[in-house]
C-alpha cells in the first residue's frame, strides 16, 4: 500500500479479477465505464477475527436456548451487514464450519469471502468451556453438538477435533489457550494447554497445509504459542518488544480488538454487572497497559479484528468504533494496511489446500488480484472517518445499513453497491 494516494489511476477488471492497473489509459474498448469522480478506489476491507454464529445475548443463553435456525439466521445477517460496511472478506474465529460459506460461495446468501476456524478447541474450564456450571467433563452440549466449541484435554483430543474442524470445512484452527474477562470458568491469566496439546494443534494444521491461531492474553502464552508454531496471535494483550522480534522471526500475525482499551471498557454492562468480570478487567487493563506504546515502537504485522458478540446491530456500531480506534492509536495508513493488505496476508496462511480462493491476492489492488474494490468518497489518508467510522460505541444509535461515504462494493467482479450518479 502507498502512503500517498496514487492520482487518476486506472483499474480494469475481467471477470472476478483485476486485470491491469495503470496511471495511463488502459485500451479496453468493450469495458463498462465507472467514473470515480477523484474518489479513493481501495482493496475491500478484511475482518480477520469476527464470530458471525454467535448472536448472544450472553453464552449460557446460547447454550441453553439457541438452535441451530437461530445461529443461521443470524449469521445470514451478519454476513450481509459486513459486506456492506465494505468488507469483503471476513474470518471467522470460532464457531462456525464450511455452511455458511457455502451459501454465500453459492449466491444463496449476501456475504464476503469466508474463511471459518469451525469449533473453538479449549480445556474444561477454558475459554471455549460454554457448558452450563453443573454439567460434567466431556458431556455433549448445544456448542459441542453443532460443533461450535469442543473440549480438548489430551493430544489426543485435539487431534480428533481438529481433523473434524477441517471435515467441516474450516480453513484454520483456532486454540483457546488463555482466558477471558466477561466468560465464566476462566481467568485472563490461564496457561491452557500443554505445550505438546499446542503442538498437536499445529502438527494437525500442517497436516492440512493451514495454521493455527491462538487466542493468547498472557505474556507466557504468547511466547509459547509463537514457539509452537502457531502463526497468528488473537489479542495478544501482553504485546511487547520481546514478542515482536519473536514474531518477526516466526513470519507470524496479531490481530488485537482496540476496544479493550477504551476508556468506557469497565462500565460496560457486561464488566460492570458481573463482579468477578470487572475484577478481571480491572487486572488485565493494568496489566495490558503497555500494548498501545510497545506496538508503535516495535511493529508488528496486524490484522484488524473487532470480535463482536451479539445482535447485528450491535455488531455494526463496533465494527464502525473498532475502525476509529485504530485511526486514533496509529494513523490512517497504518489502519488502511490493517484493513487491507495485512488481513489478506492472514487470510492466505490457510494455504494451497483450504484456502477456498487460491486464484488471486486479497487487500491489495494489483495485477491479478481479486476484484473486492471500494469507491470512497474523500481521501482516508485525510480523512478517516470516510471508510466508516463510528465516534460512540455503548450507547451509540443505530448505524445506517452501508456507510454513505462507501459509494461502490464490489467482490469477486460483482457490484453489491452503487450509489454513484
Amino acid at each position: 500500500m502507498n502512503e500517498q494516494r496514487v492520482e487518476n489511476a486506472n483499474v480494469l477488471v475481467e471477470g472476478n479479477l483485476i486485470k491491469a492497473v495503470s496511471t495511463s489509459q488502459i485500451d479496453a474498448p468493450n469495458a463498462t465505464v465507472i467514473d470515480g469522480e477523484g474518489r479513493t478506489l481501495t482493496p475491500g476491507f478484511i475482518e480477520t477475527h469476527a464470530h458471525l454464529m454467535l448472536m448472544g445475548p450472553s453464552i449460557p443463553a446460547m447454550e441453553a436456548n439457541a438452535t441451530w435456525e437461530d445461529f443461521g439466521i443470524h449469521g445470514t445477517r451478519m454476513a450481509e451487514m459486513y459486506l456492506m460496511q465494505g468488507f469483503t472478506t471476513v474470518r471467522d474465529a470460532g464457531g462456525a464450519n464450511g455452511g455458511l460459506r457455502r451459501a454465500i460461495d453459492s449466491g444463496q446468501i449476501l456475504g464476503p469471502r469466508y474463511y471459518p476456524s469451525g469449533a473453538f478447541l479449549g480445556t474444561r474450564g477454558g475459554h471455549a468451556d460454554f457448558a452450563s456450571f453443573t454439567s460434567p467433563p466431556g458431556a455433549s452440549t448445544n456448542f459441542s453438538r453443532l460443533n461450535m466449541a469442543q473440549e480438548v484435554d489430551s493430544v489426543a483430543d485435539v487431534q480428533k477435533f481438529g481433523r473434524n474442524n477441517f471435515r467441516m470445512g474450516a480453513t484454520q484452527l483456532k486454540y483457546m489457550q488463555s482466558g477471558g474477562v466477561v466468560s465464566a470458568f476462566d481467568p485472563w491469566q490461564l496457561l491452557a494447554g500443554s505445550p505438546e496439546e499446542i503442538e498437536a494443534a499445529v502438527q494437525v494444521a500442517s497436516e492440512y497445509g493451514s495454521y493455527v491461531m491462538a487466542h493468547s492474553y498472557r505474556k507466557e502464552a504468547i511466547m509459547n504459542a509463537l514457539n509452537a508454531g502457531v502463526k497468528s496471535i488473537e489479542h495478544g494483550f501482553s504485546f511487547d518488544c520481546e514478542i515482536a522480534a519473536l514474531m518477526n522471526e516466526k513470519g507470524a500475525y496479531i490481530t488485537t480488538n482496540l476496544t479493550a482499551f477504551d476508556p468506557g471498557l469497565l462500565e460496560i454492562p457486561a464488566v460492570a454487572s458481573v463482579p468477578s468480570s470487572l475484577a478481571k478487567a480491572k487486572s488485565a487493563s493494568e496489566t495490558f497497559a503497555g500494548y498501545i506504546d510497545n506496538m508503535k515502537e516495535c511493529p508488528v504485522k496486524r490484522g484488524f479484528q473487532t470480535d463482536c458478540v451479539g445482535s447485528v446491530e450491535a455488531c455494526n456500531i463496533q465494527i464502525a468504533y473498532e475502525k476509529k480506534l485504530n485511526n486514533d492509536f496509529f494513523g490512517p495508513f497504518v489502519s488502511m494496511t490493517t484493513l487491507t493488505s495485512t488481513g489478506g496476508e492472514i487470510v492466505a496462511l490457510s494455504g494451497d489446500f483450504m484456502n477456498p480462493y487460491p486464484a488471486g491476492k486479497l487487500g491489495v489492488i494489483e495485477e491479478g488480484a481479486y476484484a473486492d474494490i471500494l469507491l470512497i468518497d474523500g481521501n482516508p489518508l485525510k480523512d478517516f472517518s470516510v471508510v466508516g467510522t463510528g465516534d460512540q460505541w455503548f450507547g451509540a444509535d443505530p448505524r445506517p445499513e452501508s456507510p454513505e461515504t462507501i459509494r461502490l462494493i464490489m467482490k469477486d467482479g460483482v457490484i453489491y453497491k452503487n450509489t454513484l450518479e
